[in-house]
């Protein structure tokens, strides 16, 4: 085995705790639902600023008691974005077929176009005297009876939609407005009011950029990369994080000074190249266009890595760092070796599941890296 040059991490799951992106993911999809900015359908349950306890009861609700979550995962989904999308637009459509027994022209217009915010509220006042609510049940079903996997999830939808509603349509995929619907409100929740980079739908939202959790206590994270860089290993990130939800938490932590900054791929660099070459859309993981980016550097044009030939040139000295299925898709396309930690959504428990997919280390957390380089 040739010696370990680089090394790219993930960063949730492996660095920082997911919990909170979950909260954020859960919340949007409440939000979507319930208030009248989206579809209104529970105006009256809804607020910008929710306690503890009503985290904890819309979480268990919305992912169904994390079933949701698990599925996703498994299958090769680990953008927070992509989750909200699919498990909103599941909602969505059970909605429009509900409406489609009483107005199916309806439905074929909405489903004939694509989807933005104000669309939504259409749909939401039609679908208001019908006295709907969701049944997040569906989800798990929805997507239980076929194997699909990875970025294939989001153009099923096209299919549920035929099945929920008899109406065939194609408007589902990475590129569409609903998606960019679900982002902007993700943003909202996650950053709160004043991180964003534009107004917000819904001002009062204070965020959880300023609660994130380490796995590992700081201390022993300085530690442990202070040590990789010593053995002369170049160090950086791919992570499905926005750029902000990425560097003001490891700053806070003290441990962003040890990632190359030229190594720091986030979600604003896919969808920054995805914009670009929207034929190439969706480039997130499980795509390997994140760990690519990362090891040949960002200061090569998006062309260039969009089709540079793989396996990566030396991409056995190459590690990548993850916790779910899609970082190892993405590594595995690379070329790369990949080391998986056990301390992302399902714990120790994803250890044999790993094992059946080949990961060629599986550890408990990211301090173990140091041991296998």
């Amino acid at each position: 085995m040739a010696e370990t040059e680089m090394i790219l991490f993930d960063v949730d799951g492996v660095i920082l705790s997911e919990e909170r992106y979950f909260d954020a993911s859960a919340l949007t999809v409440w939000e979507l639902i319930s208030s009248p900015n989206y579809l209104g359908l529970a105006p009256e349950t809804y607020t910008p600023a929710p306690d503890e306890a009503v985290i904890r009861r819309i979480r268990k609700q919305v992912f169904d008691n994390d079933r949701v979550l698990h599925l996703v995962k498994t299958r090769g989904i680990n953008a927070n974005w992509d989750m909200v999308y699919l498990t909103f637009s599941v909602q969505l459509l059970s909605f429009l077929g509900t409406l489609a027994e009483t107005d199916e022209q309806a439905v074929r217009t909405y489903l004939g176009g694509q989807v933005d915010r104000e669309t939504l509220q259409q749909i939401g006042r039609q679908l208001a005297q019908l006295n709907i609510r969701p049944n997040y049940e569906k989800f798990v079903a929805a997507f239980e009876a076929t194997e699909v996997k990875k970025q294939q999830l989001l153009t099923h939808l096209n299919v549920i939609a035929e099945q929920e509603t008899g109406v065939p349509t194609n408007i589902f995929s990475r590129n569409s407005a609903l998606w960019d619907v679900c982002q902007r409100a993700f943003q909202e929740w996650y950053l709160g009011n004043d991180k964003l980079e534009q107004p917000a739908v819904d001002p009062g939202k204070r965020g959880f950029l300023t609660d994130e959790i380490p796995i590992v206590a700081p201390e022993k994270l300085k530690f442990v990369f202070q040590s990789l860089k010593d053995k002369g290993i170049t160090l950086g990130l791919g992570t499905g994080r926005p750029e902000v939800e990425t560097i003001e938490p490891l700053k806070a932590l003290g441990i962003l000074s040890f990632f190359e900054t030229n190594r720091i791929v986030t979600a604003k660099d896919v969808l920054v190249a995805e914009r670009r070459f929207p034929e190439q859309a969706p480039l997130s993981k499980p795509q390997p266009f994140t760990f690519v980016y990362g090891s040949i550097g960002k200061d090569r044009d998006h062309h260039e890595v969009i089709h540079t030939p793989l396996p990566l040139k030396n991409a056995d000295k190459l590690l990548i760092v993850g916790d779910s299925p899609a970082d190892l898709y993405a590594a595995r396309s690379a070329g790369a070796r990949v080391a998986i930690v056990l301390t992302g959504l399902e714990g120790q428990n994803a250890r044999e599941h790993f094992e059946q997919l080949g990961a060629d280390y599986i550890l408990n957390d990211v301090t173990e890296v140091a041991e296998i380089v």
